[in-house]
């Protein structure tokens, strides 16, 4: 199949998306965890979340032939900075309160999350302290922005009218973005001529992290849902990594002419990202398209958009961040605006937009301050720093 082809699937995709956005949609809605969800209820979510984190963000990336130590050891230590800065700086009232204890871990999982995300575009080129020193960064600015979208911060949006339930915007797109800022100015031409090697053991262990993603990834979205909302919002999100899987194998066959296993392992996962926004209010059938729509627009990212990003940019995106999170986050956010009857508009877009220049920015900030503490000798590469690498 022809690329030509592709894009009229994809146009044809998107009038079924319109076309069903206004036949289906639902009421929206703003509500976050009610007094009525227990505490015990609320652990069970943080739970699943913290699997995400640790087992599937982890071995996703593991990718990396030679790097493998690393990244699970990165990833431990990316999620050990987040969790407490962000808790403890709840707590203190900066950028905003979270009301009761697990709740508040709850939001520093999604901190934690974008975190990931953002360290995916510049994995294998950091020292260990360094992934230490972004988090520190990153937390901060995060919370900044979640402040200023989704809580009313300084008046430029008034607080929950933009829809983000799941974090299309603000977990996602922003730390994609972040991390694109911070791998703009940390390039080097070393590492552009350095091949990022996998092979059949790392891309399997990488499955696993992309089926834990996979199967806990219904809990991150209705982590901050209503009973009421709850079993709608699952099957959604379950619904649209279907789709995103299923488009995937489709256009990783029709663009590579064989199936990619990097496309498989990330691609799939798009509907779970793009579904973030709108994910307790889209009808079923709307939640497919929304995955298929997103599975095919990350496959095609991988295939065609990530090594014309690399030349353009003038810098290497590892993970491919913004194929999985950035454009799948980007086009969950503005999924809502024909699908949620009752939306602000204004502030949807506001929301998106400021969301893409603070990111930016504090990925920029961020990628000056990081290389104060050196640069990694070699790419990619366990034996730098960890016994018995290779």
């Amino acid at each position: 199949m022809k690329t030509t082809k592709i894009f009229r699937i994809i146009a044809a995709t998107m009038l079924m998306i319109m076309y069903s956005a206004f036949t289906f949609a639902q009421e929206v809605t703003t509500k976050t965890l009610p007094a009525s969800v227990t505490n015990d209820q609320r652990y069970n979510r943080a739970i699943h979340i913290m699997a995400m984190l640790l087992i599937g963000f982890g071995f996703l990336m593991v990718f990396v032939r030679k790097y493998g130590r690393s990244a699970l050891t990165a990833t431990f230590l990316l999620v050990s900075t987040a969790l407490p800065l962000y808790i403890f700086a709840k707590a203190q009232g900066l950028f905003g309160t979270a009301e009761g204890e697990i709740e508040r871990l709850i939001f520093a999982e999604f901190g934690a999350a974008s975190l990931l995300i953002a360290a995916g575009a510049v994995l294998g080129r950091l020292k260990m302290p360094q992934y230490i020193l972004l988090g520190l960064l990153f937390i901060p600015f995060y919370m900044f922005n979640e402040w200023v979208i989704l809580g009313g911060g300084l008046g430029l949006i008034p607080a929950g009218t933009v829809m983000d339930t799941g974090g299309s915007i603000v977990i996602h797109a922003f730390g994609a973005i972040f991390g694109l800022g911070v791998a703009l100015t940390m390039t080097t031409n070393q590492e552009f001529e350095k091949t990022i090697e996998s092979d059949a053991t790392s891309d399997r262990y990488s499955m696993l992290g992309s089926m834990m993603l996979w199967i806990f990834w219904p809990s991150f979205c209705a982590a901050l849902v209503t009973p009421e909302q709850m079993p709608h919002t699952v099957v959604n999100v379950i619904i649209a990594l279907a789709g995103s899987t299923l488009a995937t194998y489709l256009f990783s066959v029709s663009l590579r002419k064989k199936v990619s296993i990097a496309d498989i392992a990330n691609a799939a996962l798009a509907g779970g990202v793009a579904i973030g926004s709108t994910c307790a209010n889209a009808s079923h059938s709307v939640a497919l398209i929304i995955g298929i729509l997103a599975g095919g627009l990350s496959t095609f990212g991988f295939a065609v958009i990530q090594s014309r990003q690399q030349k353009w940019m003038k810098l290497i995106d590892t993970c491919g961040v913004t194929n999985l999170h950035g454009l799948p986050g980007l086009m969950g956010g503005f999924a809502a605006l024909p699908i949620i009857h009752g939306l602000n508009m204004q502030s949807q877009v506001e929301g998106i937009g400021l969301t893409i220049v603070i990111a930016f920015v504090s990925g920029l900030i961020t990628g000056k301050i990081l290389p104060i503490m050196g640069r990694k000798a070699e790419a990619y590469e366990d034996a730098e720093e960890f016994l018995d690498a290779e």
